[in-house]
């Protein structure tokens, strides 16, 4: 493998599961650390014929060591193209081509911020799911408008832990990643890289320049200052299928 080809696979690992390396070549470090942390300690926990929805390079797949089999499925059209995508299954956006009670459980990773139909297509995940099936997802709470024009909602934790309940889901776990701190620091990062040179050498340069000093003096004032988390990067949350409920009215 060449230099130039060595870098940007070592770029692409960085982007989904940031190291030390990281601080110097990912400006999403805050939101991205965050999120591999809190799928990697959750994942053991999904286990047996898992479906990606939504799933795109699947980033995390390797973290999921108790899944027999991992199948992903990505819609055609998107804010994005397929070109890294590793997609077994597209589907139309309305029906998933999978049959009644065929997974043991599903993730998504910040895939339901581009859903507009997000109570129908809830539904779609839910039949496909077995009896008592989890269904692990992570959506933004703050983060720029991506993926444009197909990015059309943010949720509070109560807001989507409302709409997973009302779709037939109990919520076991809802964790927010990136406090306050965190997040303010993941937008300013984000900003000083849109003003940055278009050349990549100068861009390159000047991002490994300032992401490295700035991220990491904020990490430390993390370990130092009150964390606060009424403003955060992600929720994370780890639903289970409920049961059907009874239509029949005892004797």
């Amino acid at each position: 493998m060449s230099i130039i080809g060595r870098l940007k696979f070592i770029k692409r690992i960085q982007a989904y599961r940031p190291g030390f390396l990281g601080l110097v070549m990912n400006p999403d470090y805050i939101t991205r650390r965050g999120l591999f942390k809190a799928v990697r300690s959750i994942a053991p926990l999904i286990k047996g014929n898992v479906l990606d929805f939504g799933c795109g390079s699947k980033p995390y797949e390797y973290l999921f060591v108790n899944a027999t089999k991992y199948i992903g499925c990505d819609i055609q059209t998107s804010g994005h193209d397929h070109t890294e995508s590793r997609v077994d299954v597209f589907y139309d956006g309305l029906t998933l081509p999978f049959s009644d009670a065929t997974f043991d459980s599903v993730v998504s990773f910040e895939v339901f911020e581009h859903i507009f139909n997000l109570p129908d297509v809830l539904s779609e995940i839910r039949r496909v799911t077995k009896p008592d099936g989890y269904l692990l997802i992570t959506i933004p709470f703050a983060y720029e408008e991506h993926e444009v024009p197909y990015d059309f909602a943010r949720y509070t934790c109560y807001g989507i832990s409302t709409v997973l309940q009302t779709a037939g889901y109990e919520v076991i776990k809802n964790e927010k990643s990136g406090g306050y701190l965190l997040a303010v620091h993941q937008m300013l990062m984000i900003y000083i890289v849109r003003l940055l040179p278009k050349s990549k050498l100068l861009f390159n340069s000047v991002q490994a320049l300032i992401l490295f000093p700035l991220t990491s003096f904020v990490l430390l004032l993390d370990l130092i200052l009150p964390r606060h988390y009424d403003f955060y990067c992600n929720n994370i949350v780890l639903t289970k299928k409920r049961k059907e409920e009874s239509s029949e009215t005892p004797v």
